[in-house]
């Protein structure tokens, strides 16, 4: 099955359930890495600044909270590793330090790889790095092949971008794959009120619309559909209770799209929605409540200066 024939596969499966849904995985073609890229700069996206200030001001207490022996080599495997800019702050860190490492992005992305590739071949000339593409849900069983140390890094709240039952299950299965006192970085989003997250994904500037609506351009182009993006809009929400952001694109009225390569249409009712993301927040009892059972356990927490993000560190016992 080739990779357009997955996508097809699944736009016909999520367009054909009440309610309708796009997996969030296919935001990231050219356009949306770029559309994404700019989310992240938006004065409303205090997500990644937040994360980046715990990485560029804590990266030594980060690093020892690894325990590795500077003089043992070790892998040091992102999942989701998008533009490095906040991974970087470690890589240096690492490297003045003269750690001993391979740095492995994995990113579902090839055009986020190749941007990575080239940011820190450019920065550190005497960085190991390998490079592997794919979904880390199928690619985590190959990178644990080696019998050197590993440190996963699984950053940028990309968890929160999975049911509570997918990510208990994630994180369990990297914890299977861990020795003893290996280490899961894992950086998420606290929970907050809804004057805070619900603009992060509802800027004043409609990127985050665009972002969404970039899902339509893409079936439009490579599935040969023939969705009218003048009768949807993005339709975000937030409740500080359930802790989830949630993004839809709504249908602003009864219509019927068709898709060449599937020779069938899809009806829309007059508001119909098409969920296309959630964006899950944490808090402690939340995360225990997912690796319970799971021979991972907190043994650090690092938090910005506003205490909206934070980075734990995951241990396996």
């Amino acid at each position: 099955m080739t990779k357009n024939d997955t996508f097809l596969k699944d736009i016909e499966a999520g367009l054909s359930q009440n309610p309708k849904y796009i997996s969030s995985h296919y935001f990231y073609d050219k356009a949306g890495d770029e559309l994404f890229q700019q989310i992240m700069e938006m004065p409303e996206y205090y997500l990644t600044n937040s994360e980046l200030e715990i990485f560029s001001q804590q990266s030594e207490a980060i690093i020892e909270s690894f325990q590795i022996n500077p003089d043992e080599e070790f892998e040091l495997i992102e999942l989701g590793a998008g533009d490095g800019k906040k991974t970087l702050h470690l890589l240096k860190t690492l490297l003045e330090k003269s750690y001993r490492f391979k740095f492995i992005p994995v990113d579902i992305s090839h055009n986020s790889l190749a941007v990575i590739t080239e940011r820190m071949e450019d920065l550190f000339p005497d960085l190991e790095i390998d490079p592997q593409q794919g979904d880390y849900f199928q690619v985590l069983d190959e990178l644990f092949t080696s019998d050197r140390p590993k440190v996963i890094l699984f950053i940028g709240s990309n968890l929160g971008n999975m049911q509570d039952e997918v990510a208990r299950s994630f994180l369990h299965k990297i914890a299977d794959h861990l020795k003893p006192n290996e280490k899961l970085l894992l950086g998420v989003d606290q929970i907050k009120s809804k004057d805070i997250v619900l603009p992060a994904y509802n800027d004043a500037a409609g990127i985050t619309r665009d972002f969404n609506l970039n899902l339509l351009k893409r079936i439009n182009r490579e599935l040969g559909a023939d969705f009218d993006l003048e009768n949807f809009e993005h339709d975000p929400e937030y409740t500080e209770e359930e802790g989830i952001a949630k993004s839809f694109l709504k249908s602003t009225k009864k219509q019927s799209v068709y898709i060449k390569e599937l020779g069938k249409s899809f009806e829309f009712a007059e508001n119909e929605l098409i969920h296309t993301e959630i964006s899950r927040k944490y808090n402690d009892t939340i995360l225990q409540n997912l690796i319970d059972d799971s021979m991972l356990e907190i043994t650090h927490k690092f938090l910005d200066s506003k205490k909206y993000f934070a980075d734990y560190i995951l241990t396996k016992k």
